[in-house]
């Protein structure tokens, strides 16, 4: 009789191939060898024999971890997500049982990075005016503003997240001016990071590029509102890879329709929006449908950062990201 699955990725067929590389799988059924079962994926967790499942890896769309659905799972012990945020499914029960709950956010964060990267070098040189511009028909009589380069450009980072971090390495080395906002640091941790540690209004009055990469929490609700778009001088740019929830989108779109500020955005208040959303049509804005992640290498990243997990787990050593019921408070 073939041993019961111990391991078990709800996880659908494509993303999993697109998270593990064959080695990586490989050793997702090692670690559920020594865990004394196999490994098995499935489309839900029904789907798998619970009464023995000890190691549950989740992707985007898993349901919570309730006490109906902890009390089918009496031996479970680690959840591992694929993905950054945990709060969709890591309840106040599956802490209260133990169980360890680790995420693979650290793999996105290059990914993002890149893409807000993309987005500030494209506002600066006034890339999406241009481009729809040539798509209308016109020419020079675009009327695209100004265009700057990066050098000695005051660029804003709006949150020190992993991918906050990333962004500006990426910044500093092409030789942008950071300023960071983050209330959890001091000047001498921002100085460390190679930014001038400044006040949200501070950031938005003197930054070219304001790149938002704040966690979704009560308090960050439209960070950037209308108050907050008006400081921002003529001509500048809004980035936006993180959360929709930072920004009040009603507002930016009735800031970039007078053509005072442009915007590159990633994420949305309705994902996907519809045909005659005003932002797909509006000439200063740079659009992707929340795929900012979605990189070859950031995908098998994160699920080598899962199967680093596991293995760990199983040979009975600390996990490297493993969350904590106090970090909820502070984490997208």
């Amino acid at each position: 009789m073939s041993a019961l699955p111990v391991v078990v990725a709800v996880v659908p067929e494509a993303l999993f191939a697109e998270f593990f590389s064959a080695d990586d799988a490989a050793r997702l059924a090692d670690a559920a060898a020594r865990l004394g079962g196999s490994f098995v994926r499935v489309d839900a967790l029904a789907d798998a024999a619970p009464d023995e499942v000890r190691v549950v890896i989740t992707s985007w769309g898993i349901g919570p971890f309730d006490a109906a659905v902890l009390a089918r799972l009496p031996k479970l012990a680690l959840v591992a997500h694929t993905g950054a945020s945990v709060k969709a499914f890591a309840t106040e029960e599956l802490f209260d049982c133990g169980v360890l709950v680790t995420q693979a956010g650290a793999g996105m964060a290059r990914s993002v990075a890149e893409v807000s990267l993309t987005f500030t070098l494209a506002l600066l040189h006034r890339v999406p005016e241009m481009h729809n511009g040539l798509r209308a028909g016109g020419w020079y009589d675009a009327g695209v503003g100004a265009q700057h380069e990066i050098l000695d450009a005051p660029i804003a980072v709006i949150g020190a997240s992993r991918t906050g971090r990333a962004y500006l390495e990426l910044v500093q080395a092409l030789g942008a001016r950071a300023l960071l906002v983050d209330p959890t640091l001091d000047r001498a941790a921002a100085s460390a990071l190679g930014a001038e540690l400044v006040t949200l209004d501070d950031a938005l009055t003197r930054a070219r590029i304001v790149a938002v990469h704040a966690p979704t929490l009560p308090e960050t609700h439209h960070l950037i509102g209308r108050r907050e778009l008006a400081l921002m001088p003529d001509g500048a740019g809004l980035v936006n890879t993180a959360r929709s929830w930072l920004v009040d989108e009603n507002a930016l779109i009735d800031e970039v329709r007078t053509g005072r500020l442009s915007a590159a955005i990633d994420v949305f208040d309705e994902e996907p929006f519809g045909a005659e959303h005003p932002l797909r049509s509006l000439p200063g804005v740079l659009l992707t449908p929340h795929r900012a992640a979605g990189t070859t290498e950031g995908r098998l990243r994160q699920g080598r950062i899962v199967a680093d997990e596991i293995d760990d787990f199983a040979a009975g050593r600390p996990l490297a990201h493993a969350i904590d019921r106090a970090h909820l408070a502070s984490m997208a």
